[in-house]
């Protein structure tokens, strides 16, 4: 009987390791990242908000369309980190 009292002592020991000790961290947890990701938003209303504010549909297809032309077409480098090349 004693050897099974003890058995369940350090079964107790053990398992108390596993209890939570920082309960003040844990409720913290994921405050920073939520923070943060509520500041990077621009406008917080704008599901709401029926005004649009940007650039109009004539001119952001104009500018998505030469950043989509810059891939395939790319501007050849020129003079870069050559000084002293091939003498």
């Amino acid at each position: 009987m004693s050897s099974l009292h003890s058995t369940l002592a350090c079964a107790a020991l053990l398992l108390a390791g596993c209890a939570s000790q920082t309960p003040n961290l844990d409720q913290q947890f994921g405050s920073a990242v939520h923070s943060l990701n509520q500041q990077q938003v621009l406008n917080p209303a704008a599901p709401v908000s029926p005004l649009v504010t940007g650039i109009d549909g004539k001119a952001a297809k104009s500018a998505y369309d030469n950043y989509q032309k810059s891939f395939k077409d790319p501007q050849p480098q020129t003079g870069a980190l050559s000084i002293g090349v091939g003498r």
